[in-house]
């Protein structure tokens, strides 16, 4: 995607890093509730392979998703949050919509 006519990538979907923490020393979720975002795989890539365009593919994000040690937390976080863009936890908006369909 060009970058210079606006990206579909939210501008908060990612939190810096050093404000979370070191990787792979998570704190307690009192002290900080998106601290597994310092250990998602996904921080560490192309956030566009995350928000593809409509009809675009989503098999690069969900290979990421698939080694990722963080992606229940992710896809818990995506869903309590109504996410409504995005690969989160290794599902898609409408894989998730189906999700919540099937466990209401």
């Amino acid at each position: 995607m060009d970058h210079s006519s606006g990206s579909a990538v939210p501008s908060n979907w990612f939190v810096d890093p050093v404000f979370l923490g070191t990787p792979g020393i998570r704190q307690s979720e009192e002290d900080e509730i998106l601290s597994w975002q310092a250990d998602a795989l996904c921080a560490q890539t192309d956030p566009e392979a995350f928000f593809p365009e409509k009809g675009g593919s989503t098999r690069e994000a969900k290979r990421i998703c698939e080694t990722c040690e963080v992606r229940s937390e992710c896809l818990e976080y995506a869903l309590e949050n109504d996410e409504r863009f995005g690969i989160w936890g290794g599902l898609s908006e409408r894989e998730r919509r189906k999700l919540r369909r099937e466990a209401g």
